[in-house]
């Protein structure tokens, strides 16, 4: 895509490039947004980046809703002297499963052990839990496929 410069007549203001004139878009030229994803429109949008509310545990419906893929937002506690998955913490995100783990914080270890404890305590297989925001953060998003939505209450809320 061809470039042209563009400058402002304003003191202090620094100069930009945009796209000449009657230049067309490269198919699948965006940016790279937060995450290194993009969406290969030419938007800048991050791919995968849908309507659906992350916080909370149901994608578009309640919290009884049934099999398919759930949003679980989920706080690390990483370094914890065992393996716990229950509570509630009201996060970034919204209401959040509290999730400690005895790994360290170090190269992705923690992740994967809240990854592994998380299906475990909701009863579905470690390859139906995956990572979708949070990497190297203690707030974390995960899919999760399944029917879990009465589980999830129960170690979020506390509901018998």
């Amino acid at each position: 895509m061809a470039k042209r410069r563009v400058s402002s007549t304003e003191p202090g203001d620094r100069s930009r490039t945009a796209p000449a004139p009657g230049a067309t878009p490269t198919p699948g030229a965006g940016r790279v947004a937060r995450g290194g994803r993009v969406a290969g429109d030419g938007t800048g949008r991050v791919a995968g980046g849908g309507t659906a509310p992350v916080a909370g545990a149901a994608p578009t419906g309640g919290d009884d809703q049934g099999a398919g893929d759930r949003s679980v937002a989920v706080r690390v506690r990483p370094g914890a002297g065992r393996n716990r998955v229950g509570g509630r913490y009201d996060g970034p995100r919204g209401p959040a499963l509290i999730v400690a783990v005895s790994a360290p914080a170090v190269d992705g270890k923690a992740t994967e052990a809240v990854r592994r404890a998380l299906a475990e305590a909701l009863g579905v297989r470690p390859a139906a839990v995956a990572l979708r925001v949070g990497a190297t953060s203690r707030d974390k998003v995960f899919t999760v496929t399944g029917d879990v939505g009465r589980r999830l209450v129960e170690l979020r809320d506390g509901a018998a």
